[in-house]
């Protein structure tokens, strides 16, 4: 494989992620059709359009690297698992968010590298903020008025905040919960439960329960520039495009690299 320049190749990509949160948003306060799929998940007339986009102009940009998008034709393992490279989109996570117009919905994209995330993109279209990194790099975060800072996680404090999920709790979740002790617990939609570890405002983000590859990619990269982990339950690391099935297990996303948060399961 040809070296890339990642640095020039993120920064594009971050134009690519906001042209499809401004589609997203046309469609946002406008009447659109949602949609079951197969796995009985809603989907919608911004998920399409923000797919074909970024879909489109990632083939414009690298046209050597395939593309995998959450709203792609399911593409067989035995074609997948030749692909060394590849970028894994996320057209419109947290749908669910979309939908309850909480405004708590984002962009993803990411670049897979023999099964490990490289580069990640995040962009939340209703804030205008972009979260992004690629390897050995740091973590930055742009808001709206185009101001770019650095954003690293933190120490773990005495009370931990602990980031759930909006739209997805459990009782496995509540259980867990409750072993931890003192904690502030915050509820999320989307990858921006990651964002916040990234930024230091969060410690942790369990998820014990089902996920995609293409929920948690461009978060990984994001939360590891920045000085954190996403690992499976028994704190081993995440990979990609290693089986037929795209669901990811059962993970931590966390702050201080430091703490084993599997001693509380």
């Amino acid at each position: 494989m040809k070296p890339l320049d990642l640095e020039n190749l993120c920064l594009q990509a971050c134009n690519i992620a906001r042209q499809a949160g401004i589609k997203i948003l046309e469609v946002y306060d406008e009447k659109y059709e949602i949609q079951k799929k197969s796995d009985q998940t809603p989907v919608t007339t911004a998920d399409i359009i923000a797919h074909e986009l970024i879909c489109e102009q990632l083939k414009n940009l690298t046209p050597d690297i395939p593309v995998l998008s959450e709203e792609s034709t399911k593409i067989p393992y035995a074609t997948r698992k030749t692909w060394q490279r590849y970028w894994l989109v996320d057209p419109l996570d947290g749908t669910r968010e979309f939908i309850k117009h909480n405004d708590e919905f984002t962009v993803n994209i990411a670049l897979i590298e023999n099964t490990k995330s490289i580069m990640g993109i995040i962009y939340v279209p209703v804030t205008a903020q972009t979260y992004y990194a690629w390897k050995n790099s740091k973590a930055y975060k742009i808001n709206k008025n185009e101001q770019q800072k650095i954003i690293q996680t933190r120490a773990l404090p005495k009370c931990p905040v602990i980031a759930g999920s909006r739209s997805h709790g459990t009782e496995k979740l509540k259980d867990y919960l409750t072993k931890l002790g003192d904690i502030e617990l915050i509820s999320v939609g989307s990858s921006l439960k990651s964002c916040l570890v990234a930024e230091g405002k969060v410690d942790l983000y369990p998820r014990l329960g089902l996920t995609s590859e293409w929920d948690t990619a461009a978060a990984q990269c994001i939360v590891e520039q920045a000085g954190g982990k996403i690992l499976k339950t028994n704190m081993q690391p995440m990979s990609y495009n290693t089986k037929d099935s795209l669901l990811n297990p059962e993970f931590f996303v966390f702050g201080d690299p430091s703490h084993d948060w599997s001693q509380y399961l």
